[in-house]
């Protein structure tokens, strides 16, 4: 069973049917012990940072999801689920994030008739290697929707980036912490397949009896 973190936050509902269709039990809960019990976490998220880290810290989610960090629970966020994960975001100034990973999440520069928010498909390049992509082509597009970007600290952890204006490194990996700046539940066919990828972590994990990785 895969959890889908509900903190008020948009898309959830999108990312629970995207599992069922792949043949995955989903629970949407804020359930600190479902979400504990699970093989797999999702943390998605349409909107502001500062609203989503005060959803996440009244409802004690923040202390979860760093539970599930610490016993590596394969663990996925999506969108502004993947901003949360780092330190903090032009955004919300002052606001802290999750802090699981480093790196600065900046606003995109409107330059040069740049439409801001990025809104549409985009394709990606794979600058690592990361676990989410196998069996994708080179070069897949897939679905954005967002005005600001992940710089991460330490590109060994970026597995998949985009150009619009800035380079966007528009996914992550460390270890069972995965991140994607894009929308996998709403981009066809490569975006099921990066969700099925992740399924089949969660599934290895349970497996090997979630043992840490680095």
């Amino acid at each position: 069973m895969i959890a889908v973190i509900d903190y008020d936050a948009g898309n959830i509902k999108s990312v629970e049917k995207a599992l069922q269709y792949l043949g995955e039990e989903a629970a949407v809960t804020r359930d600190a012990g479902t979400i504990l019990a699970a093989d797999g976490v999702i943390l998605p998220g349409v909107g502001a940072f500062g609203d989503a880290m005060e959803k996440l810290d009244a409802y004690g989610l923040v202390e979860v999801i760093h539970g599930c960090v610490d016993r590596n629970i394969p663990f996925l966020g999506i969108c502004l689920g993947l901003q949360l994960l780092f330190e903090s975001s032009e955004e919300s100034p002052g606001v802290k994030g999750l802090h699981i990973l480093d790196g600065k999440i900046i606003r995109i520069p409107s330059e040069g008739g740049l439409k801001v928010p990025h809104i549409g498909w985009n394709n990606l390049s794979f600058p690592n290697e990361g676990r989410l992509f196998q069996g994708l082509p080179e070069n897949p597009y897939v679905y954005f929707v967002h005005s600001y970007y992940l710089q991460a600290a330490d590109e060994r952890q970026v597995t998949a980036a985009a150009e619009y204006g800035v380079h966007i490194h528009a996914s992550v990996e460390r270890g069972n912490v995965f991140a994607c700046q894009f929308h996998p539940e709403k981009s066809s066919a490569v975006g099921m397949q990066i969700l099925r990828n992740f399924i089949g972590v969660t599934k290895e994990n349970g497996a090997s009896g979630g043992s840490m990785e680095g």
